[in-house]
């Protein structure tokens, strides 16, 4: 009698739900926040954007690059960005190496440190290189003595940027790296391949995806970091102004149209940006995911 009890039990027990298995009102309810979300808060400040960009006609968008300071701060950002993102190309490969490749004493803490841009105002990242190259600062009467300007000049716009973007190749790396392991390496190795050979043909091939993605993240945030470089910088008009400070210094003089014809090219790479940057996740998801089979 227990038996079949516990079989006519079972009989009426529910079929087990799937996580996702929602209701189709829940499902419109979600979808509907998180739309009206991304309208209010994205898509409609774009349209902002563009709109004022030209709202006083195609003409006077196109003459706002004419402008001898516009097109010095556009370049400025693009030197600031060709820069910082292959520097932090390079640190960020040898820190994913160094941290999915050896076990050694202080190497939480060496992940911490790499974390740390993202948690620290960038504010406070140009304010310890006016604190340490500044007039007043620890190595300011040396540098004066030797006529060296990096705080004001293009040099502590370019050391603020990189500050600011060293985490992202690294943190595009690591877990791609910790899931694809070393044994192809250490193949490699056995079959007498030396340490160049085993990075450029099989180390680079498996990670190159990860890699472009941390770079394009690292590029995006080069271009349109405002709060560090704004406290390094100086404001000096056609020499340490790029687009973002270019930007704040034409709607503050009430040039709106043109503010928003630089901010319309900002955004624009903006958008560049994030196509590149969907398509190398993609790529490097599926490295990921083949990795980890």
């Amino acid at each position: 009698m227990a038996g079949a009890s516990t079989i006519q039990l079972r009989s009426f027990a529910p079929p087990p739900r799937c996580a996702t298995a929602e209701s189709p009102v829940v499902k419109a309810v979600l979808i509907g926040i998180t739309l009206t979300f991304f309208g209010l808060f994205l898509f409609l400040p774009l349209a902002v954007v563009f709109q004022e960009a030209f709202s006083k006609g195609a003409a006077a968008f196109f003459h706002a690059f004419q402008d001898t300071y516009t097109q010095r701060a556009i370049w400025l950002t693009l030197l600031v960005a060709a820069i910082a993102v292959p520097l932090n190309t390079v640190f960020g490969l040898a820190a994913a190496w160094s941290l999915t490749r050896f076990r050694f004493r202080g190497r939480s803490f060496l992940v911490t440190l790499i974390d740390l841009p993202l948690w620290v105002s960038p504010v406070i990242g140009g304010l310890i290189y006016v604190l340490v190259f500044g007039a007043k600062g620890w190595f300011g009467s040396w540098l004066l003595d030797h006529d060296i300007h990096i705080i004001f000049a293009v040099p502590g716009i370019v050391l603020a940027t990189i500050f600011v973007t060293f985490p992202f190749v690294a943190r595009g790396l690591i877990p791609l790296m910790e899931a694809q392991g070393i044994k192809e390496e250490e193949a490699a190795l056995t079959l007498g391949a030396n340490g160049w050979q085993i990075f450029r043909r099989v180390t680079l091939p498996k990670i190159k995806w990860g890699l472009l993605y941390g770079a394009i993240l690292c590029n995006a945030r080069a271009m349109g970091e405002f709060g560090a470089v704004s406290v390094v910088s100086g404001h000096i008009n056609g020499k340490t102004m790029t687009m973002p400070l270019h930007i704040e210094s034409l709607y503050n003089e009430y040039q709106f149209a043109a503010a928003f014809a630089v901010a319309s090219l900002l955004a624009l790479l903006a958008i560049l940006t994030l196509i590149l940057k969907t398509y190398a996740e993609c790529r490097a998801e599926n490295q990921l995911r083949e990795a980890s089979l």
